[in-house]
């Protein structure tokens, strides 16, 4: 008589490891040190995600213009952004700790301001980003400090060689589109704001 053999669908257990802490792995470091780089590298994770999916959003909703080298801009950023998003997960399981991945749990702890669901002008857009760039390097800066007191030099060597340059390169290359340069007649810069009235013409 023949077995049947069926999947088993809809199972649940207890967590095997709770977020927020660190097993043991034989790597040289201190759990309280690899447990200050993990809380670190999940706030950089959280704000890289946020961060590559801002740019897949203005990707999709890029206009005017320069819209085809935006497109093509932000999709590439988007590209290396994902690249760090594995980097730091990776990093964090190597460590022995629990890499933050969902999106509800991300929009908890990211420090990069919410953007509208609507779509923005392209000034907008790209201001976005470039906030978002200075408050994930702000905090890289400040991780990199502590890994490298701290002697995790795996950690440090990430977020030096990956983040940071990965997000000023991408820095440089947006903020080359906010200078108010013309299009198509040389010398025709718009003039800035200014509140004191503009004179009469000369009689």
């Amino acid at each position: 008589m023949s077995r049947s053999i069926r999947p088993k669908f809809h199972q649940r257990s207890a967590e095997i490891q709770g977020y927020g802490t660190v097993n043991d792995y034989p790597i040289g470091l201190s759990a309280e040190v690899r447990a200050r780089s993990c809380e670190a590298l999940n706030q950089l994770l959280a704000d890289t995600i946020t961060m590559r999916d801002m740019y897949k959003k203005h990707h999709w909703q890029a206009s005017g213009p320069t819209f085809y080298s935006l497109h093509l801009l932000f999709d590439k950023h988007y590209v290396e952004q994902s690249r760090l998003v594995d980097i730091l997960a990776e990093r964090i399981q190597t460590l022995g700790g629990v890499a933050i991945s969902m999106a509800h749990d991300v929009a908890e702890i990211t420090n990069i301001p919410r953007p509208p669901r609507g779509k923005e002008e392209t000034p907008v857009q790209i201001s976005r980003l470039l906030e978002g760039h200075e408050i994930l390097l702000r905090s890289a800066r400040a991780a990199a400090r502590q890994s490298a007191e701290d002697g995790d030099d795996g950690t440090n060597d990430i977020i030096i060689s990956d983040v940071i340059r990965t997000n000023e390169m991408q820095v440089w290359f947006l903020a080359e589109h906010l200078y108010p340069t013309a299009l198509v007649y040389a010398g025709q810069h718009p003039q800035p704001p200014t509140d004191q009235p503009t004179p009469p013409p000369p009689h």
